[in-house]
């Protein structure tokens, strides 16, 4: 035990009759590091980039409630009297009268 523990400290083991197993293995635990790095910073990316996409919808969620509620005081019937009156146009005091037309078979 204590021998096989000086070999690996010294390195003797990558120079030995059968270093060619231990060169193997050594490849494949490298290879294996690289896929995890590799894994690892897709997963941070993917990270930062749903976090900027709810940043994003944030924004435009706001956008889209200060359109509706400018779009709710451009309808309103106030709002719309005070600009035909700038245009020369004034509300009628007669209320409008509903035009029946009867058909004949």
């Amino acid at each position: 035990m204590k021998r096989n523990i000086y070999n690996i400290l010294k390195g003797t083991f990558l120079v030995s009759d059968d270093a060619f197993k231990n060169w193997r293995f050594i490849l494949f635990i490298s290879g294996l590091a690289l896929v995890m790095i590799a894994s690892s910073h897709s997963a941070d990316k993917k990270v930062y980039e749903v976090a900027r996409l709810k940043n994003e919808v944030k924004e435009m969620r706001s956008a889209f409630v200060d359109g509706r509620s400018k779009l709710m005081m451009l309808k309103m019937e106030s709002h719309v009297v005070k600009e035909m009156q700038e245009k020369g146009l004034v509300v009628s005091e007669n209320p409008p009268q509903k035009i029946k037309v009867k058909t004949q078979n």
